[in-house]
């Protein structure tokens, strides 16, 4: 379950704003605010069905999103990538190179 809550979080950092509203903000409130479906509920005036069926359209919505434009997966390689480049650059012997280097994969690692 942490393992989809992790996901899901990832997933809606890149996607939230394609989603529709009662989506983003039911998914937001249950994911990131951590509050109950029947919070949501409360507070929304509806049925605890209703938010959870906005949530799992949500969830759903999100993954078809990763699976056809693999923002998120694509995001994790770059991060990898740099990382490798980040631990070659930091076995450099000349420090003037080293820092350049350095600043530009910083430069490149905030792109993001």
């Amino acid at each position: 379950m942490l393992e989809k809550t992790n996901q899901v979080n990832l997933l809606f950092d890149f996607y939230a704003p394609l989603l529709k509203g009662k989506q983003r903000e039911y998914l937001e409130l249950y994911y990131l605010d951590d509050l109950s479906l029947g919070e949501i509920a409360e507070m929304h005036e509806v049925s605890r069905q209703a938010v959870y069926d906005h949530i799992k359209r949500a969830e759903k919505q999100l993954f078809e999103y990763e699976d056809k434009l693999r923002l998120s997966a694509r995001h994790e390689q770059r991060q990898a990538l740099l990382n490798r480049m980040e631990r070659i650059v930091e076995g450099l012997a000349d420090s003037g190179a080293r820092d350049d280097l350095m600043t530009l994969l910083h430069q490149l690692s905030e792109m993001d």
